[in-house]
């Protein structure tokens, strides 16, 4: 003879209570992102095939708005500028966060260890607006300190700002001064998580300096230097405050950017339909980007 037991009242009780309490932590950022990502999405999609100036109602106008933005040369400039700020950008911000958290693994005491990576972090909480303003008079051709210090080694003031060579160099410097100190607390982070057993084992080896780097601490921090990348490409292709504010896009369409035509024609030009499909075109192109990344990340990336 055999006897079933049911589970528990309270045990049933205590489930659906955990989840319940589940479901009330969840539902904030849940609905944070239907209503602050997802439908946002949605509506720029299904906008992107609209005529609209906020004033009069949409008018349906099928693919126009991106064979426009295809075929308007003032949209491919911007994509051309900001694939080549991308590449910049990124290659000095990986480039210089990593040197510097090399140089800050070394044998620094404790203490200014963390002042260093305060110090660096810094600019990264400032407002992009803000720091733009500054570095504006900064790189100002005729008053500015940094033409001051090229002046007093006895060379030509660089119109930093107002020629189109120096231009998106100019923004590019900017950029990569207020972000790199990210990228730099990621690869802290990720040389903290080396095994120390491991370089002990190649100094024993015979390796020693940048061979024992190139050998055994880059293939170990590939997986930090992937997040890096992504993170950085994707925060690179969407950049609007420093050219914004710097140049305003110019000289001419030096440093006109992607989402800067997204907010003129919004904005300025109220052709919102237009807007939408650029904005489109550019969630394309960091979503195949990052596709990208992925999927060579498979070839260069060493997990432990």
């Amino acid at each position: 003879m055999t006897v079933t037991t049911s589970p528990s009242r309270p045990a049933r009780s205590t489930r659906a209570g955990t989840r319940l309490l589940a479901v009330v932590f969840l539902a904030p950022t849940v609905l944070g992102l239907l209503l602050f990502t997802v439908l946002p999405i949605i509506g720029s999609v299904v906008l992107s095939f609209f005529h609209w100036d906020v004033i009069d109602p949409p008018r349906f106008a099928g693919a126009a708005n991106y064979r426009d933005a295809l075929t308007d040369e003032t949209v491919l400039v911007s994509f051309t500028n900001t694939l080549l700020f991308m590449v910049l950008a990124v290659a000095l911000q990986i480039g210089i966060a990593l040197a510097l958290a090399l140089a800050l693994d070394g044998r620094l005491p404790g203490w200014l260890r963390s002042a260093f990576r305060s110090a660096f972090f810094f600019p990264v909480v400032l407002s992009a607006a803000s720091v733009s303003v500054v570095m504006k008079y900064l790189f100002n051709q005729d008053f500015g300190v940094v033409n001051w210090a090229v002046g007093r080694l006895g060379l030509s003031p660089v119109p930093w700002l107002t020629d189109e060579s120096w231009a998106l160099v100019t923004v590019v410097l900017v950029y990569v001064w207020q972000q790199f100190g990210f990228s730099l607390l990621l690869f802290v982070g990720g040389l903290n998580n080396i095994p120390r057993e491991i370089h002990e084992a190649a100094s024993m080896d015979g390796a020693t300096g940048w061979r024992k780097h190139l050998r055994i601490t880059l293939p170990l921090l590939s997986p930090t230097l992937l997040v890096a990348s992504v993170v950085g490409i994707i925060n690179a292709l969407q950049v609007f405050e420093q050219p914004y504010v710097l140049t305003d896009g110019g000289p001419g369409d030096a440093t006109r950017t992607v989402v800067m035509v997204i907010y003129e024609s919004a904005f300025e030009q109220l052709r919102f339909g237009r807007a939408s499909a650029v904005g489109v075109l550019l969630f394309a192109l960091i979503m195949a980007v990052t596709a990208l990344q992925f999927r060579l990340s498979r070839r260069f990336v060493h997990y432990q």
